[in-house]
């Protein structure tokens, strides 16, 4: 299956328009040529107007171009009439999109007062319990019947409306019946995502955006291209655009790590017409970080035409590219099945290496002077002579007008021409850049690059020189191979943002469990505001924190909820106290919270 024109050179995704509000009062186009779309969500109760309002102009004032508001029931969406007026009244323009979990009768009062209704097919007309059953195909047809009955009211007021409608699948939040026939898979988001998006069609409804959020990147990647290769074979009409995202990123760097990794990496690919970052932060701070990323994709994106030789990895599934061992430094062995490796310069080791502490976590593995590595133009064709033996270090050499996603594809796959399996050594940049980027961009070009190429399964040690300050460098190759999750060197936090279904203060909480429990390496904590993605979200983490009920707090050991209703001032002790009797705790060393290198 095909899901972009070419691995190698940037050729957007053709995709059918979709308009969202009239374009010539204030609305936008989704897909076709035009540029891609900011949007974000506000966090506050939607039963609050005057709230709902002076956040949306606030997220507009940043330069939001798409405002979403949760609507979870049916007062919740009759009051978005008063929101929409009270904006128009105020002379702001920019559509409004509902967003609805659990109940239909919510998205049909919706879809009367804004220009797009977002619907999350596993939890639309779905109990979702978890339950285990063998589906015969008439009880498969059965529940198909079901989803119908209850999807098609609002597909045709939607129709009769001129509203647009965003088919919002969740890695968290698959209905039992996708997930005891495809699993919790990227094969079955894309197939929760067709069963709706069929019965669109069923009525000649095509004012449609397709989402596949996850908070994996690499699970988010893989789930993108499996849709854009399903559309793709169904037919040049199945030409929906795609808004990507990375759900529950989290907060700080971190967030706008995997946020990089996940959105960079797919419109460098030309998939992509709308983006939404999710941070657990104030949702302006959201749009700087769209636009940064839009403005990157020319950079890192190769327009020139180069060889298309074939994938050098799979697309769909992740598998880390196969290598021998070779040793980077004394003790340090790098390839195979070996963690990823941290190589800085030497001036980089210089600056940084005076203030290690013998047990610090993030440290310099290799300096790059130092090592035997052989830099290949993969543009041309490489000699069998050229590289005497696999164990030979590999990378792209510097200086090439070639972006370094495209350069590091194409030199895996001349190695793959020539059966060769030589570790390669990643670089965010192969020109150094000149002025140095400023330390956001920076962070997220090298998020982009490194996190593209790791998701594909290339890669055996990084190297980050597009950020110039020596500690934020180190810093910032680790937190690419956390995010990117083919390292863990410490605590794992999936966050959600705030929305007006959270049940405590989502920034607050996170700091206090960040307080408690950063230590923990290798432990994955999922912190929820509600249940809505909770236990599907969590079924890869340790420990879950989620809103049960305003001021109550149920706890979860991966996706199986152990305790509940907590009051919440004393749910971060329970936490800690759940961590110890799994076994996961362990004493923080002294100083550890504020070592700056491992924050």
């Amino acid at each position: 299956m095909k899901y972009c024109a070419s691995v190698y050179r940037h050729i957007r995704r053709a995709t059918r328009p979709v308009t969202v509000g009239d374009p010539a009062r204030g609305g936008v186009i989704i897909g076709g040529d035009h540029p891609v779309v900011k949007q974000s969500m506000i966090t506050c109760d939607t039963m609050d107007t005057a709230a709902c309002v002076r956040e949306t102009l606030a997220l507009v004032e940043a330069g939001c171009q798409l405002v979403r508001i949760t609507a979870p029931t049916v007062k919740d969406a009759a009051n978005l009439e008063h929101i929409a007026r009270e904006l128009r009244r105020r002379g702001c323009p920019v559509p409004l999109v509902a967003d609805i979990h659990f109940k239909p009768e919510a998205a049909l009062e919706a879809a009367r007062w804004v220009e797009k209704v977002r619907v999350n097919p596993g939890n639309y007309a779905d109990s979702k319990k978890f339950v285990v059953k063998e589906y015969t195909d008439a009880q498969y047809a059965a529940e198909l019947a079901r989803l119908e009955e209850r999807f098609t009211p609002l597909v045709l007021r939607c129709k009769e409306l001129g509203r647009a409608l965003r088919i919002g699948t969740n890695h968290g939040s698959l209905s039992d019946r996708i997930l005891n026939r495809s699993g919790d898979t990227p094969q079955g988001m894309v197939e929760s995502a067709l069963e709706f998006a069929r019965i669109c069609r069923k009525h000649d409804f095509h004012h449609l955006v397709f989402s596949m959020k996850a908070s994996n990147p690499k699970v988010m990647i893989q789930s993108y291209r499996l849709l854009a290769a399903r559309l793709a074979e169904l037919g040049p009409d199945w030409n929906y655009p795609l808004h990507l995202g990375v759900t529950e990123a989290g907060e700080g760097e971190d967030g706008r790590i995997k946020s990089a990794i996940g959105i960079g990496s797919l419109l460098v690919e030309g998939l992509g017409d709308t983006i939404r970052v999710s941070l657990t932060e104030d949702s302006p701070h959201e749009i700087p970080v769209c636009e940064d990323l839009i403005r990157l994709t020319p950079r890192l994106a190769n327009h020139q035409p180069v060889p298309e030789l074939p994938l050098p990895f799979d697309p769909f599934n992740f598998q880390r590219r196969p290598t021998p061992i070779i040793e980077l430094a004394p003790g340090v062995p790098c390839g195979a099945e070996e963690p990823v490796r941290v190589v800085v310069t030497r001036a980089t080791f210089e600056r940084v290496a005076p203030r290690l502490r013998p047990r610090d976590d993030v440290r310099p593995e290799a300096v790059y002077e130092d090592l035997p590595v052989l830099e290949l133009d993969p543009r041309e064709e490489i000699s069998p002579a050229a590289i005497p033996r696999d164990t030979h270090l590999v990378t792209v050499k510097d200086g090439l007008d070639l972006p370094a996603i495209a350069a590091f594809r194409l030199l895996a796959a001349r190695l793959n021409q020539l059966g060769r399996r030589n570790p390669i050594l990643l670089k965010d940049s192969l020109p150094l850049d000149d002025p140095p980027l400023p330390p956001n961009l920076a962070l997220l070009q090298a998020s982009v690059v490194l996190g593209a190429l790791l998701a594909d399964g290339i890669g055996d040690a990084v190297l980050v020189r597009g950020e110039h300050d020596p500690e934020r460098s180190l810093r910032l190759a680790y937190n690419i191979l956390q995010a990117a999750g083919v390292r863990s060197f410490k605590t794992d936090y999936v966050a959600c943002p705030s929305c007006g279904r959270t049940l405590f203060n989502l920034q607050t909480v996170t700091a206090r469990i960040k307080a408690r429990t950063r230590h923990l390496k290798g432990v994955k904590i999922a912190i929820m505001g509600c249940i809505v993605n909770g236990p599907g979200e969590m079924a890869d983490a340790h420990f879950g924190y989620v809103g049960g009920a305003p001021g109550k707090v149920n706890l979860y050991v991966g996706k199986t909820p152990v305790k509940f209703n907590i009051p919440e001032a004393e749910a971060v002790d329970r936490l800690v106290d759940l961590i110890k009797e799994h076994g996961r705790w362990v004493e923080p060393e002294p100083m550890a919270e504020t070592a700056s290198a491992n924050s």
